[in-house]
């Protein structure tokens, strides 16, 4: 009886310390999943990030500002560039040079000079509607949605860009056009029309650029508010920044399933990039534009950028690729 009494103490003493030690790692995994304030500005309607691997910096836009950024993390200078109408997304192109989504169509803009010129003319395919978001797939073609202005059910469409520069229409009936990626081995694309609070996957060809057998990833419940911009990270997990819905939620695309959440002091969460050196921060952008004032008083920094080290590495974006 007696050899047993200090296994018990110890025991008891043990389990304290473990209970105390695991109450403070979970306190410290709770605080690091919450996002950072990277820079702070009230943006109207911040969307569109995509990381420039060759410049280190990040691109994003302002729809209802009609503003291209370019934010560079090591400087904290935003450089702001305006556009002549409401940008939907950008993606890199040459050094100088990047591609952005007007209300007419895809422009090419000089990212020094800010001067902008038609690329690609889309304006009877945007009879009142305009593009929303976008990015470009592993062989460089422009993928890139529309949404109309009113937001009436099944008026929009997602198009491509080819390297030619030839429209081509490749989904209609959509609604919102959001977050689309593709996974590494270029073999599946994931899509996202924002009221049907889903996921889409699709086979896809990186030869042709023919996508085909849609069928539903991941289902998402109101309650996480609705998916808008997309991102994919080195182990083909989606990451969503959930508009109406305070966070970015990593989904895994196989199960359906949220893997993690993100916190982020802000209402309205737009998009989602990595970026850094070795494209470990996820940077975040935010929306000012459908809170209350009671919602704007709660979450001053709405509009901003954020940032957060989440543990996993992204994978570099894709430019366009034009043939002279």
């Amino acid at each position: 009886m007696l050899k047993t009494i200090p296994i018990i103490g110890f025991s008891i003493i043990l389990f304290a310390c473990n209970s105390k030690n695991y109450k403070k790692i979970k306190e410290e995994k709770k605080q690091n999943n919450i996002a950072s304030l990277e820079y702070k500005v009230e943006a109207n309607l911040g969307e569109g990030a995509i990381w420039n691997y060759k410049t280190h910096e990040l691109y994003w836009i302002d729809i209802e500002g009609r503003q291209l950024n370019i934010y560079n993390p090591k400087s904290k200078i935003n450089k702001v560039l305006n556009t002549e109408s409401r940008i939907g997304t950008v993606v890199p192109f040459t050094e100088d040079e990047a591609l952005i989504a007007l209300e007419n169509g895809v422009h090419k803009i000089d990212i020094q000079t800010g001067k902008s010129n038609l690329f690609t003319d889309m304006k009877s395919e945007l009879l009142g509607s305009r593009l929303n978001d976008g990015k470009c797939d592993p062989s460089g073609r422009f993928w890139v949605g529309s949404m109309h202005l009113e937001q009436e059910t099944a008026k929009a469409n997602l198009y491509t860009i080819t390297s030619e520069n030839i429209l081509q229409k490749k989904i209609d009936s959509v609604t919102i056009s959001n977050g689309i990626v593709w996974t590494s081995d270029k073999k599946t694309m994931y899509y996202i029309d924002t009221p049907t609070s889903t996921i889409k996957e699709f086979d896809y060809n990186n030869e042709t650029g023919e996508i085909s057998n849609g069928k539903i990833a991941v289902k998402i419940p109101i309650k996480f508010g609705f998916p808008d911009g997309m991102t994919i990270d080195e182990e083909n997990m989606l990451w969503v920044g959930m508009w109406n819905g305070n966070a970015v939620i990593r989904f895994n695309p196989k199960t359906g399933k949220v893997i993690s959440k993100i916190e982020v002091p802000a209402h309205n969460i737009t998009s989602c990039a990595f970026g850094g050196e070795n494209l470990e921060t996820l940077y975040i952008t935010s929306a000012r534009i459908d809170m209350t004032e009671e919602e704007l008083i709660k979450y001053p920094l709405a509009g901003s950028l954020f940032s957060i080290n989440p543990g996993v590495k992204g994978v570099k974006s894709n430019f366009y690729k034009h043939s002279k």
